[in-house]
C-alpha cells in the first residue's frame, strides 16, 4: 500500500521557482547587522494583523465565500490589501480554496492534513502541480479586468507596501531622530515592520490549513475533520472556527456564538455601518441547531478519519494466516459500507426535510 505522503513527480518542490520564499525566510537575520528601532515592532504587529484582516475578509469569506457584497471599488482596494501578503494572486487563492471546501480530507483535497503537516501546511503550493489558477472555479470572477490584472502582477502591492514601509522607517529616523544612519536604520524598520510581518502572516494562515483539522474540537458532524481552535482563531482573525465555517460555508462570521472572538467579522460590521459593505451573512437558527454531536449526530468526518487509520495499521499487522487478514479487511469494507449507506439515506432524509422548509442560501465551494 502506497503511503499518503509520497508525492507524484508534479507534486515536488519546484525549488527553482520558489527560490524567493525560500530567501525571504532568511532576510529577518539581516536585522542583526542594521538593527530594529522600538517602533518597528508596532509596525510588525500592524502590518500582520492588518493583512490578516485582507486574507481572511477579502480572500477568505469575500472572494472564496461570497458571504457579503461590496461595490467594485471596495472589492478591489480588499483584493489589493490581499495582495499585498504575497500569498499570490486573488484568484489563484479563491479557486484553490473552493476546491478545498469540494473535497476537504479526501484523496483530492489540495492541502489535506492526511498527507502530513508539512503537505498542508506550505508543501502543496510549492508544487508545480498548484501554480496555475482553476479558473473553472470562478466563474463570477474570472472576466473581471482589474483581479485578472492583480493575479497576474501579483507581486506589485507586497513591493510597493515594502518600498513604502522602508521609505517611512527613512523619514521618522531622518525627521525625527537626527540619524545619521538613516538608511541603516530604515533598513531595520523594513525588515522587521515588512518582512518578518510577512513571513509571521503566511504561516499564521498555513496553520489553518495544517492544524485546523487536527487540534481542536468539533460541535458540528462534518464530512471532514475541520476543528475549532481558539488559539488559531486569535492568530488569523477568527479563522480558527473552522468546524463551524465547513459546517456553514455561507456565513460572513466564523465565530458563532459571542464567546467566540472572530474579529475579521467585527471589522465587517464596522465596514458594514459604514457602508463599505452589505448583507452580511449569517447563520440561521436552523443551521446552529443542526448536526450537533453533543444531540448524538453520527459524526462521519471522524469515522472515516478513523477508519483510514485502521486500514494504515492493517497493512504492517504480521497476521498469522492470510485468511485472518482477509477477514478483517472485509469487515473493514463492509463496515464503511454501511456506514456510508447509512449517511447516504441520512442525506436523503435531511435534504427531503429542507425543501418543506426555507430554503438555504447557495454556498459558493
Amino acid at each position: 500500500m502506497a503511503k499518503t505522503f509520497d508525492l507524484a513527480p508534479d507534486e515536488k518542490i519546484d525549488w527553482l521557482r520558489t527560490l524567493p520564499f525560500w530567501v525571504f525566510h532568511l532576510v529577518p537575520l539581516a536585522a542583526i547587522y542594521t538593527g530594529a528601532p522600538w517602533y518597528s515592532w508596532l509596525i510588525c504587529l500592524f502590518l500582520y494583523y492588518a493583512r490578516v484582516f485582507f486574507i481572511t475578509g477579502g480572500y477568505h469569506r469575500y472572494f472564496s465565500h461570497r458571504s457579503y457584497q461590496m461595490g467594485r471599488g471596495m472589492q478591489f482596494f480588499m483584493a489589493l490589501g490581499g495582495t499585498s501578503s504575497f500569498q499570490r494572486g486573488v484568484l489563484w487563492w479563491a479557486a484553490h480554496h473552493r476546491h478545498h471546501h469540494k473535497y476537504s480530507d479526501q484523496p483530492e483535497d489540495v492541502h489535506s492534513p492526511k498527507r502530513g503537516f508539512m503537505w498542508s501546511h506550505m508543501q502543496w503550493f510549492l508544487a508545480k502541480k498548484h501554480f496555475d489558477v482553476q479558473w473553472d472555479l470562478i466563474p463570477d470572477f474570472k472576466d473581471n479586468p482589474e483581479l485578472k490584472w492583480l493575479n497576474k502582477h501579483e507581486f506589485v502591492p507586497g513591493t510597493l507596501l515594502m518600498a513604502a514601509v522602508f521609505f517611512a522607517g527613512y523619514a521618522i529616523e531622518t525627521l525625527v531622530y537626527h540619524n545619521p544612519h538613516a538608511w541603516t536604520s530604515a533598513a531595520g524598520v523594513c525588515i522587521i515592520g515588512f518582512v518578518l510581518s510577512t513571513i509571521l502572516l503566511w504561516h499564521g494562515t498555513f496553520t489553518v490549513n495544517s492544524l485546523a483539522h487536527v487540534f481542536g474540537s468539533r460541535r458540528f458532524a462534518t464530512r471532514d475533520t475541520s476543528r475549532n481552535n481558539l488559539l488559531i482563531a486569535l492568530l488569523t482573525g477568527g479563522e480558527g472556527w473552522h468546524n463551524n465555517h465547513h459546517h456553514y460555508q455561507a456565513a460572513a462570521r466564523q465565530g458563532f456564538y459571542w464567546w467566540e472572538v472572530d474579529m475579521t467579522y467585527y471589522i465587517l460590521k464596522g465596514f458594514e455601518k459604514l457602508g463599505l459593505v452589505r448583507n452580511l451573512r449569517q447563520p440561521p437558527e436552523r443551521i446552529l441547531n443542526k448536526h450537533l454531536i453533543k444531540q448524538g449526530t453520527a459524526d462521519l468526518g471522524m469515522f472515516h478519519a478513523q477508519y483510514e487509520r485502521a486500514v494504515k495499521v492493517l497493512a504492517n499487522v504480521q497476521f498469522k494466516t492470510a485468511e485472518q487478514k482477509k477477514a478483517l479487511e472485509d469487515l473493514l469494507v463492509a463496515t464503511r459500507g454501511k456506514i456510508d449507506e447509512i449517511a447516504r439515506m441520512s442525506g436523503e432524509k435531511a435534504e427531503e426535510l429542507l425543501s418543506k422548509s426555507e430554503p438555504e442560501p447557495e454556498l459558493v465551494a
